[in-house]
């Protein structure tokens, strides 16, 4: 069967330019590759044959042969060429052929664009420091210096990772791609280059302070400021002072994440805070004054109504924690407990007992809950 012209096979005209034939052969290999056209049985003998059309024409001296003789230029006895590894007719295949667009087609058939060689420069990872503080600390707002664990530029090689701070030069393996093509039968397969590990360029003498990784392990203080109004959960970033890049990369963030210990006098509740105050029966059944702590370290004079129970709150505006950006202070709830006195001496419980028997209407809530459960009893009489 002769063979059909091979511009025809790409669909391109004779007085194409290069830049136009790989177009056309790309759009030709994208659209009749194998693993696209798994249901028809003759797309491999497709590929094939557009493969060998750019094979020659892609190259002067063939496309030159082949405007002038045709197939004919390739077969035994025209102009020296015939049987030659590499043409049409000879022992060769025409991988070749494909990998030139091998990039881009990789890309459509892969799921991404593939590219040239990647960065030797790496950002370092991000960082994360647990930090405590107490209430007062959280709420007045607070400087603390801290030492974090991290990798830091290498002073002796100024980050390049070798020695005297040359720069890395291109690998020999993958000429700089950091990746490598592998033939396997009719198709190229690539990989992540072994001898650069993908980054594209290789150290030739290695720096001896960090071993040609241009950084190295060091406990770094650092001076960070603690807003007012900061609670458990909050983060704070610092941009740059995380690990440092690979080979003079960008360095990465340090979060820190604040965790408030707990009080032995205050809970919090976002920016309001609560106070638990026992107060005596006497203070409780007359009324009066109870002076209470307050969370900037002052104290304040809160008045406890007659007849006051226990779990009965107030509350004092503005005396709990700050807004974190700005909005004023919470509030600060006080609850009572009536504590009920132990210990007692002979007098205090004579007292108590002659008190009992004179009190009769003075438990409004003892009354209503027994009260409550006569009516229960009498109903399951019922």
């Amino acid at each position: 069967m002769a063979k059909r012209d091979y511009y025809e096979v790409l669909g391109a005209s004779r007085g194409a330019s290069a830049d136009e034939l790989k177009k056309a052969y790309r759009a030709k290999a994208k659209e009749l590759h194998p693993d696209r056209n798994s249901d028809n049985p003759n797309a491999e003998a497709q590929f094939k044959e557009i493969n060998e059309a750019y094979e020659v024409l892609k190259d002067a001296d063939k496309k030159a042969a082949y405007d002038r003789y045709g197939h004919a230029a390739f077969e035994g006895g025209m102009g020296g060429g015939g049987g030659q590894r590499g043409y049409p007719g000879g022992n060769g295949d025409f991988s070749s052929a494909f990998s030139d667009v091998f990039e881009d087609l990789f890309g459509d058939f892969m799921g991404g664009r593939g590219g040239g060689g990647r960065s030797r420069a790496q950002r370092g990872s991000d960082l994360r420091y647990n930090l405590r503080v107490s209430m007062e600390e959280a709420f007045a707002g607070v400087q603390k210096t801290i030492n974090v664990p991290t990798s830091v530029a290498c002073d002796v090689c100024r980050g390049t990772g070798a020695e005297g701070g040359a720069e890395p030069v291109a690998c020999p393996t993958c000429s700089g791609m950091g990746k490598v093509r592998a033939q396997q039968g009719f198709f190229t397969v690539e990989r992540t280059c072994p001898t650069c590990n993908g980054a594209g360029q290789i150290v030739k003498n290695p720096c001896k302070a960090c071993a040609g990784h241009g950084r190295i392990e060091k406990d770094r203080s650092l001076s960070v400021n603690i807003p007012a109004g900061v609670e458990t959960g909050t983060r704070i970033r610092l941009a740059g002072e995380g690990e440092a890049g690979m080979r003079g990369g960008p360095s990465g963030d340090l979060y820190i994440f604040i965790e408030m210990k707990e009080h032995q006098i205050f809970q919090r509740d976002g920016v309001h805070l609560f106070c638990r105050v026992p107060i005596s029966i006497a203070t409780a059944a007359l009324g009066g004054e109870v002076e209470v702590p307050t969370i900037d370290g002052g104290k304040s004079r809160v008045k406890v109504p007659a007849g006051a129970q226990t779990g009965k709150q107030m509350r004092l505006r503005s005396k709990g924690m700050p807004a974190l950006r700005g909005g004023g202070h919470g509030d600060m709830v006080i609850e009572l407990a009536v504590e009920t006195p132990v210990n007692l001496t002979a007098r205090q419980k004579e007292i108590l007992r002659e008190f009992d028997t004179l009190a009769t209407d003075n438990n409004p809530e003892g009354s209503s809950f027994f009260s409550k459960v006569k009516g229960f009893w009498e109903g399951m009489k019922g």
